[in-house]
């Protein structure tokens, strides 16, 4: 005879108490509020009379973005050849080592285009 296991999804409270588990929430959100003040502050420029500097300092905001958009996916691209090592994937390698060159394409997309138009 069988016996029927029967699988129950309990969930099972943190082992932490709910003062610890309050404190811990302030903090997370803590760091997390110091972290994008310190990496999403922008200088602001005050605007003359001349509307070229206005666009001037639009462009150099949106390639600010782009850099920071080409820095995340060269991460994820180290991220990803590395776990390709360890597991022995191929395809994930490559996948890996064409995120890496887009990241670095996208971060030097500014200078890119400058020696291009230069």
């Amino acid at each position: 005879m069988k016996k029927s296991i029967k699988k129950t999804n309990e969930t099972r409270p943190l082992p932490m108490g709910k003062k610890t588990r309050r404190a811990f929430t302030a903090y997370v959100c803590l760091v997390l509020m110091v972290f994008m003040v310190s990496t999403m502050s922008v200088t602001a420029f005050a605007a003359t009379n001349d509307p070229l500097t206005v666009i001037d300092n639009l462009s150099t905001f949106i390639f600010g973005l782009i850099r920071a958009v080409g820095i995340i996916l060269l991460g994820w691209g180290i991220v990803q050849i590395g776990i390709s090592l360890k597991s022995h994937d191929p395809s994930q390698r490559a996948n890996g080592f064409l995120t890496l060159a887009g990241g670095v394409i996208i971060t030097f997309a500014k200078e890119i285009l400058d020696l291009i138009i230069a």
